[in-house]
């Protein structure tokens, strides 16, 4: 299996003087995700939780809706000239029934783990269209259950304690229950790796449950949110202006700033509890 971290000597300079300790790394790797032995995309990712980030990505990008989609997802051994097995390239079968996807131009082949929607060819391209609503999920939540959300996550931030360079998404239930956590050097991996883990327990749509994210909310996170039907979003920085209109389109409640007893919301106040 690929690496989650890395060892790495360095030069660290301090008031008392230099030294040369070994510093733990974040491992980051490329995984190429195949589609029915066609090359869909590669992203950079931190080893780990692979066959849940593929499955998550399919989830965001429409293609699947429910485990039984997915016919297998396996490991391509002989990815390279030697035939050694890198666990970087993996394909993913969908069940007969299931409509492939087009691997046209609609996205680039490739996404950096700070960027996952730049290869789109349109903004019009990114607004998927959902199989569940979240707009009518009834679920609410008491302020102060979202003001501990970021101390919940980063205390399950396993690989973070070890090398302070990892994003993190973690689900929760209304009263602030983790349901799961998925850390990875990309926000959007992360919260592909969590989707993906909800899909092949046959847990798609996650009503009334909470996402909450260690950075920032994109628009691109606010669509895997939605596109899995999670009807609130929660994360420690900022979201971006698309994040909020879309936030706002699709009916879901999304709160930026969560920061100790503070917080911004930004759409969807009304599930809000006591305040």
């Amino acid at each position: 299996m690929g690496r989650v971290t890395v060892q790495r000597r360095i030069l660290r300079i301090r008031e008392s003087g230099g030294s040369r300790p070994m510093d733990l790394l974040a491992a980051e790797e490329p995984l190429e995700i195949r589609l029915n032995g066609t090359p869909l995309t590669i992203t950079m990712r931190t080893p780990g939780d692979d066959f849940d980030l593929a499955a998550g990505f399919l989830v965001s990008e429409g293609a699947v809706g429910a485990a039984g989609d997915i016919e297998s997802i396996r490991y391509c051994a002989g990815a390279t000239q030697d035939g050694r097995n890198t666990y970087n390239v993996l394909d993913v079968r969908l069940a007969p029934w299931v409509r492939p996807m087009a691997t046209s131009l609609e996205r680039n082949f490739y996404t950096t783990s700070s960027c996952g929607v730049c290869g789109k060819a349109s903004l019009d391209a990114v607004r998927t269209v959902a199989r569940w609503e979240v707009a009518d999920d009834p679920i609410t939540m008491n302020p102060s259950v979202i003001s501990e959300l970021p101390d919940r996550l980063r205390a399950a931030q396993r690989v973070f304690d070890r090398t302070g360079g990892l994003h993190a998404a973690g689900l929760f239930t209304p009263g602030g229950v983790p349901l799961c956590v998925r850390e990875d050097v990309g926000r959007h991996n992360a919260v592909d790796k969590l989707v993906g883990w909800a899909l092949r327990e046959g847990m798609l749509p996650l009503s009334s449950t909470a996402l909450m994210v260690s950075g920032r909310a994109s628009f691109e996170l606010v669509q895997k949110a939605v596109m899995a039907g999670i009807p609130v979003l929660a994360a420690v920085s900022a979201p971006s202006s698309l994040a909020v209109e879309l936030a706002a389109e699709s009916g879901l409640t999304l709160l930026g700033f969560v920061r100790g007893n503070s917080m911004n919301v930004y759409t969807g106040e009304a599930r809000l509890g006591a305040q």
